[in-house]
């Protein structure tokens, strides 16, 4: 799939980069892809432990006091 990617070590940011800018349209797509399902769980990942490390309680606290109060920002 990804030919070009073996161009470069893959050891700096430097090197994938240059890894990802030699990719073929389709390999590029297929990377994008894979990279966005990759970051995703990785988003999920790091709110459930924030959640249940209790770090995001008090935001969630201060937004609904904020909401019971009336006061909300316009979207």
């Amino acid at each position: 799939m990804m030919r070009g990617a073996m161009l470069y070590p893959m050891t700096t940011a430097e090197g994938i980069e240059k890894a990802i800018a030699k990719l073929q349209p389709t390999e590029l797509a297929a990377f994008r892809t894979w990279f966005e399902a990759f970051d995703g769980a990785h988003f999920d990942e790091t709110i459930e432990r924030d959640a249940a490390s209790g770090k995001l309680d008090q935001l969630a606290e201060k937004a609904l006091a904020q909401h019971r109060a009336g006061l909300r920002d316009a979207l």
